[in-house]
């Protein structure tokens, strides 16, 4: 536990107010308030560079049983704005665990409160949408919480924002390590030689996108998020990945820019997440805004083409619009929520993008086999 339990309190722009009691790093933090129905995964989740600029609240009433280990950290730092929840689990339970969820939060700067009624916010922004807020250990009375609520108010909105910068990687580096598993149990058959080379767009990737990239037998070179087509295609690679990230995909623009040669280069290419957002964009689809977004591991996932049904992860507050898809353009897979694009292809060409997270750590992982769909889509080019 850190050393100071100080009073906190999270704030809406709406102006409503929950007083808990803080945890982590002392201080202030401003975002875009979410929730996330995932029961485990919350160090996924706070190491997520998707969620940059966002609070995330946790439904699930206990958070922080399991502590926090470095072999299951998406990202070195925490990427989101700051963390709620109902509980903080005072003690981890767990052969793995190397510190507490507090400690390391403290560690590295990430503002957490808990103690509030996480149900009542989840329904405020399941009713009334995504909103902006913040946490403090800081404001104190309620003129010091008027005066967090006008600095919310003055904040920008997550639409139209370009937050890929924050998150992305500064110069290209290389990535060759396999998924972890234990050292006292073989691996479930023989690792791959990385003989398939695919160039990674980093608009804010996961660890473990790469790490099953690995798995599946490929060597990866990941790109900063301004690489032009241009660069990108003289690698030579078998394909080209683009990443998960925050933020407003149609704020990417040089992003869309260097997807759109590489589609018309007819290499294979596969999209997640808001790298699916941005190989849509760059086909002439349009994105918009979800009310509160898709935060969970828990999303059912139609694939329109084997009639089958995913239980997904997901994470974005963006979708693409299933009205206006250029031709060529069809929908692979759809959200059976709401009914929102999941999935895209096009006609005659190994290009696909996913919407959901199939590389999701803890899980599910009934999406996996996506992984194999690209690896086939680049022998089939060899």
């Amino acid at each position: 536990m850190s050393a100071s339990r100080r009073p906190a309190v999270l704030v809406l722009e709406n102006g409503r107010v929950f007083r808990g009691t803080g945890f982590g790093a002392e201080g202030e933090t401003l975002g875009e308030v979410v929730f996330n129905t995932a029961i485990t995964g919350y160090q996924e989740i706070i190491t997520d560079p998707s969620y940059a600029g966002q609070i995330v609240v946790m439904t699930a009433p206990q958070i922080g049983n399991t502590g926090t280990n470095q072999e299951d950290l998406e990202a070195a730092r925490p990427a989101c704005a700051g963390l709620a929840v109902r509980e903080l689990s005072l003690r981890a339970s767990s052969w793995r665990a190397e510190r507490a969820l507090d400690r390391a939060m403290a560690e590295s700067g990430l503002v957490g409160i808990e103690g509030i009624d996480t149900r009542a916010l989840t329904r405020s922004l399941r009713d009334q949408g995504a909103m902006r807020g913040a946490i403090s250990t800081i404001a104190a009375g309620p003129a010091g919480e008027e005066e967090l609520v006008a600095r919310v108010r003055e904040s920008p909105s997550m639409a139209g924002l370009d937050l890929v910068p924050r998150v992305s990687c500064a110069a290209r580096y290389t990535w060759d390590e396999p998924s972890w598993c234990p050292s006292d149990q073989p691996r479930a058959g023989a690792l791959p030689a990385p003989e398939l080379h695919v160039a990674a767009y980093d608009f804010g990737i996961k660890r473990n996108i790469l790490r099953l990239l690995r798995d599946a037998g490929c060597r990866v070179t990941v790109l900063p998020a301004t690489t032009s087509g241009e660069e990108a295609l003289a690698l030579g690679a078998d394909g080209y990945f683009l990443s998960n990230g925050p933020g407003d995909p149609a704020a990417v623009t040089y992003g869309i820019a260097a997807v759109a040669q590489l589609v018309a280069s007819g290499a294979p290419v596969f999209g997640i997440c808001l790298g699916h957002q941005i190989l849509a964009l760059s086909l002439g689809a349009r994105t918009f805004k979800l009310p509160f977004g898709h935060h969970g591991g828990n999303h059912p996932v139609l694939d329109i083409v084997t009639g089958k049904v995913e239980i997904t992860s997901q994470n974005h507050g963006f979708a693409v619009a299933a009205e206006g898809l250029p031709a060529g353009v069809h929908r692979t897979h759809v959200n059976l929520y709401d009914q929102t694009v999941e999935g895209i292809g096009v006609e005659g060409q190994p290009v696909f993008g996913i919407q959901y997270h199939p590389e999701a750590s803890p899980g599910p992982h009934d999406a996996g086999y996506l992984f194999g769909r690209f690896v086939a889509s680049m022998r089939g080019r060899a």
